[in-house]
């Protein structure tokens, strides 16, 4: 089922209490509900890269996580937003970039899931990630203990047709662009490349190869296609790295999935217009609000949930 949501306005807002919860050295914040009685949660994990709990780069704040966590309280559903390995107050747990691996992050994901479930007030437990991270997500709700799955803005290809895509989109020299899909291309097939070009070695620096043999093979539309909970696809019009078509593959996969469109939304869940330059000015606005749609569209996947 596909639908384009421009708004939705559902029940009443409610006070939060927000809590930090640290695990195996890995920080959390719990934003629960003010109240007794049970509620749903929401696991809120962050997409690739060095992105904290709170949705933010360095140097780029944009707190779009943090404002998620808040608007989903006020509706009544708690969450924990987490750092992830290595990143903002869960520095202190990283590993050694050349042990990293893609199933670090699912294995931290499983962790905080329990954590989340152990919660007294914690009555089901839905799992949101965004972004390139939505295959973390994916993997966790394959290993169950999942009510329902949220993806937002999640990428529908393998990560190295998206960096194709993102380098493309960002400018960079066709020889760039042809010595990256040689060595993407590398790495999926598990061999290493010994040689790096200055220009790409940020992506490719030997000390991450190991990471990228685990993530680059991996087809997202495939391993959803795996899961048995409800799911709902989310994906905003505007998002310049992410694209609707993304979300119409990840959707056509699982039988019985919801995807809905979010008229403006871009990457970082605002409004924004489709202009690469002004859209990109709102990555680095933390006090500009979410996508209005965003938030109602959550709630109303949640109540269905049994």
């Amino acid at each position: 089922m596909t639908a384009i949501v421009t708004g939705i306005s559902l029940g009443h807002p409610a006070s939060t209490v927000d809590q930090d919860i640290t695990t195996g050295g890995l920080h959390g914040t719990l934003s629960m509900p003010t109240g007794v009685g049970p509620v749903p949660a929401m696991l809120i994990l962050a997409g690739s890269g060095p992105v904290d709990g709170n949705g933010n780069l360095p140097g780029a704040q944009n707190n779009s996580l943090k404002l998620l966590a808040q608007e989903l309280s006020e509706m009544g559903i708690a969450s924990l937003r987490v750092d992830k390995r290595g990143v903002a107050a869960s520095k202190g747990a990283a590993t050694r970039e050349e042990d990293l691996r893609f199933d670090t992050y699912v294995n931290d994901a499983v962790a905080w899931l329990q954590v989340l479930r152990a919660q007294p007030r914690v009555a089901k437990a839905i799992v949101l990630d965004h972004s390139e991270g939505a295959l973390v997500a994916t993997f966790v709700a394959q290993r169950g203990g999942v009510d329902g799955l949220v993806l937002l803005a999640g990428v529908g290809e393998p990560a190295v047709r998206i960096i194709e895509r993102q380098l493309s989109a960002a400018g960079v020299a066709t020889a760039f662009q042809e010595q990256s899909r040689h060595i993407a291309t590398s790495l999926e097939r598990g061999v290493t490349v010994a040689s790096i070009p200055l220009g790409l070695m940020a992506l490719y620096r030997p000390s991450v190869q190991n990471y990228l043999m685990s993530w680059l093979p991996l087809d997202p539309v495939t391993e959803l296609s795996k899961v048995t909970c409800p799911a709902l696809v989310l994906q905003g019009t505007t998002d310049l790295q992410v694209s609707v078509d993304d979300a119409s593959r990840l959707a056509s996969s699982l039988q019985g999935s919801a995807l809905l469109l979010l008229e403006g939304m871009n990457h970082i869940l605002k409004v924004a217009p489709i202009d690469r330059q002004k859209n990109l000015i709102t990555h680095t606005m933390p006090d500009l609000p979410l996508a209005p749609a965003l938030v109602p569209a959550i709630v109303a996947f949640v109540r269905t949930l049994p």
